[in-house]
């Protein structure tokens, strides 16, 4: 039987990318998966690519926006009457020096990232079974300095702060909460960050003692272990997946 068979997991951010990842990973083993994502052209090739018909919702929403939540939590509920697990992915990055970040950066950064972040679960509790999981996601930037990137590794050092209160609070309602945290990652958001370039993107890579940028299959299989039962003793802690890019220097 699949480790997932039954159950039912909302992915925000599943349009693409990181999120469309895991998605893959937990269709695969037999799950429910709801798809949360702004993009409503996103949402409708993801569901074509997974081609699990009713077993994959599309949800169009924005998940700084508290009514977006509340519509997507009556979407899931109706469908499918509950959540097994909740993937927190969806998020909004902003590069740039502090003398130039706007409020209008901070407030969308923040918005997606923290405050996305913190409804979507605390709106998904009334929905999540008891032995339910919930995965935050965070980034690597949290660990190493980088100058353009202050107020984006802010708001995700509050996800993985979130990650160990939630765990916290949710113990007692048996609810697991860990963080994932990604290194270099071939997505949309990593190909926007690098303009595309080819040399800029060698860089990156030449930082990851495993010699290869990431994908998004390799944090869906992270994400998948988490929401899983071999993960039943595991609560409030951060899986670094990124290639080592953190903890190790690149001979």
């Amino acid at each position: 039987m699949a480790e997932f068979e039954g159950k039912t997991v909302l992915i925000t951010g599943g349009g693409s990318g990181i999120g469309l990842g895991a998605a893959r990973r937990l269709v695969a083993d037999g799950a429910n998966v709801v798809l949360a994502s702004r993009s409503r052209e996103r949402l409708s090739l993801a569901a074509k690519e997974l081609d699990a018909g009713e077993r994959v919702l599309t949800v169009p929403a924005d998940v700084s926006i508290i009514e977006d939540i509340d519509s997507l939590m009556s979407e899931v509920d109706i469908r499918f009457g509950g959540l097994d697990g909740v993937f927190a992915n969806a998020g909004a990055a902003a590069s740039g020096r502090v003398a130039d970040i706007t409020e209008a950066d901070f407030d969308r950064v923040i918005g997606a990232n923290l405050k996305g972040t913190f409804f979507t679960v605390q709106r998904a509790l009334p929905l999540l079974s008891r032995g339910g999981s919930v995965v935050l996601n965070g980034s690597w930037t949290v660990h190493r300095g980088m100058a353009p990137a202050s107020l984006y590794a802010a708001s995700k050092a509050a996800v993985l702060n979130l990650a160990r209160t939630f765990a916290a609070d949710l113990a007692a309602d048996g609810i697991r909460v860990n963080a994932i945290t990604p290194g270099h990652i071939v997505t949309d958001m990593f190909e926007a960050m690098t303009g595309g370039s080819e040399q800029v993107q060698e860089y990156f890579r030449s930082q990851v003692v495993l010699g290869r940028l990431g994908q998004p299959e390799d944090i869906g299989d992270a994400v998948a272990f988490l929401l899983s039962s071999k993960a039943a003793y595991i609560t409030g802690q951060e899986l670094v997946v990124d290639g080592g890019l953190v903890a190790s220097v690149a001979a």
